[in-house]
This record gives structure tokens, C-alpha cells and sequence, in this order.
């Protein structure tokens, strides 16, 4: 399949190359060109702007940072326009219900598909073929996209056909994993205050919860080891905003995610604005004073 890949940064470098290693022809656009030359030595085209990557492919695939990256490649470029009827935009990216509903208008209006499939897992899941696909819009575009999907990730879930619907599901999880990061947060400070030992706290916490994802970040956390950055601090905070909008739209208060924004506002206030976003567990230790 024709494929056009928009957005190559820490999650949509290894996205695009299990593409290619699955045999689709894919061409690759990305703001900062140097990130594209891996991808060039493994077969991929490129390309000099949105629209040049999309005006052949079948699928067009945005891995953006927010909305504002999002708009900026579909709709204010000639993308969308440059796009070809019956093509299909797959969108990626982590990005409001708002503009989610703007694409799926645009592209309707167009002639386009539009699939909402935002994925979970951090960059090395990325690369290991294991993340886990939200998705939702028209079932026959999903079953276009299917093989796609099945490329860059482990399973999918089919959330609806109303495209928006994928993209709270992630928005939701995602506050779920902050909620987490600023419960580990507060426990640790209060272990390692209390003098017990880290590694009998994660033998409890491993065996109770029997999670890979409370292990991973769990190492992270005890480890201190924020940067290089899978998933940067700001997007945290980005996607926190997202949370309180939906809530704010669906009228269900969510007090938690305020306190957790808090949290990010900050950890960016003391220079972790480029951290991984787990730092928010470093708020409650420097209020113990850890």
C-alpha cells in the first residue's frame, strides 16, 4: 500500500519503519529533515512538504505532537486539498475531540476517509511492534487501515464509528497513566521518607498489581531516569488540558486531573519542561523534602 508518513519523532520514526520493514511503500515528511535519513536508508521516500507526501498515497498517517502540529499539516498546508479522493487520513496523534470532528468534516467534505487510531506505548514499544491502536470511524476505512495497524502494534480496539471517540478513549488513558505516575509519586516519597527500602516496596507492588506498566515506569521513577525523554513532560500537560476539556464538554467534573495539572505546572516551573513526563513524581518528593 502507498502510505504517507507525517510526523517522524520519537514515536513516529520506529511507527514508520515497521511499515516499511512490512512491505508497504512509504514516503515520509518531518519539520526538522535530519530526523528522516534513518528512514531514507531503509527505503522510504521523501518528501519536501505535507502535501508533496500525500498527493500518491492510499493512506496518509499524521504521528503529531497536539493539535496545533496537526492543523498546521492537514488543514493550514495544501495537504488535505493535495489528498485524493478516496484516500484516507489515519490520524495517530494525540489531539482534542474538537479537532478530531474539524478532520472528519474536512476529509468528508473532500471525498477522504478519516480514521481516529491514537496508539498507546512509549518509543520502545514502538519499535517492538507492541502498541496498543484505539480506533474508530467508518468500518470499512478501519478494514482499509487494518493491516496497517497490525504492523505497528499488538492489538486493536475498535472503540465506534464516530472517529472523535477514539481519540477520548486515549485522552482518558492517558489521564489514568498520570493518575498513576502521581500516586507512585506520593508513595515513594513517603517510602523512601519512612526509610523502607525501594526494592521490598517494588517486590510488594510488582506482585500486587502484576503490571508491566507500573513495573517500567516503576524503574523509571526509583531510577531517576527522566531524560532522554520518551514522552516529554509539556505533552503530559497537553494532554492533562485535553482531559479537563472533555470533561468540561461531557459535564463530569474531574478533580483529580486538576490537581494532576497542577503537578505538571510545577514541575515545569522548577525546568522540567523537557523531562520524561513520569518526573511529576519528583513534586511530592521536594515537597517532603526529598
Amino acid at each position: 500500500m502507498k502510505i504517507a508518513f507525517i510526523g517522524t519523532g520519537n514515536m513516529g520514526a520506529p511507527m514508520a519503519l515497521n511499515l516499511i520493514h512490512a512491505g508497504h511503500e512509504v514516503t515520509v515528511y518531518n519539520r526538522t529533515r535530519e530526523k528522516l535519513e534513518p528512514l531514507a536508508q531503509a527505503g522510504a521516500h521523501v518528501a519536501n512538504s505535507p502535501a508533496d507526501a500525500v498527493r500518491a498515497a492510499e493512506v496518509v498517517i499524521t504521528m503529531l505532537a497536539n493539535d496545533y502540529a496537526v492543523r498546521e499539516a492537514t488543514l493550514v498546508s495544501e495537504a488535505i486539498d493535495a489528498l485524493a479522493r478516496g484516500a484516507i487520513h489515519m490520524s495517530a496523534s494525540t489531539i482534542s475531540v474538537a479537532l478530531s470532528k474539524e478532520l472528519a468534516a474536512a476529509h468528508a467534505s473532500r471525498g477522504q476517509g478519516y480514521v481516529a487510531a491514537p496508539v498507546l506505548g512509549r518509543p520502545d514499544s514502538a519499535a517492538a511492534q507492541k502498541l496498543w491502536i484505539m480506533a474508530a470511524g467508518p468500518p470499512d476505512q478501519i478494514n482499509r487501515c487494518r493491516s496497517l495497524m497490525d504492523a505497528i502494534g499488538r492489538a486493536v480496539t475498535v472503540v465506534g464509528e464516530e472517529a472523535w471517540r477514539a481519540n477520548l478513549a486515549k485522552i482518558t488513558m492517558n489521564f489514568m497513566l498520570a493518575s498513576m505516575l502521581e500516586t507512585m509519586g506520593e508513595a515513594f516519597a513517603l517510602v523512601r521518607k519512612a526509610g523502607i527500602g525501594l526494592d521490598q516496596f517494588f517486590q510488594i507492588m510488582n506482585g500486587l498489581y502484576n503490571s508491566p506498566v507500573y513495573a517500567n515506569y516503576g524503574k523509571i521513577v526509583a531510577d531517576r531516569r527522566f531524560e532522554p525523554a520518551g514522552f516529554r513532560l509539556t505533552l503530559g500537560l497537553k494532554d492533562i488540558g485535553l482531559a479537563l476539556d472533555a470533561g468540561q464538554d461531557f459535564a463530569v467534573p474531574m478533580p483529580l486531573a486538576s490537581l494532576i495539572r497542577d503537578q505538571y505546572l510545577t514541575a515545569i516551573a522548577h525546568g522540567r519542561a523537557d523531562a520524561d513526563w513520569s518526573a511529576i513524581t519528583e513534586v511530592p518528593a521536594q515537597n517532603a523534602g526529598l
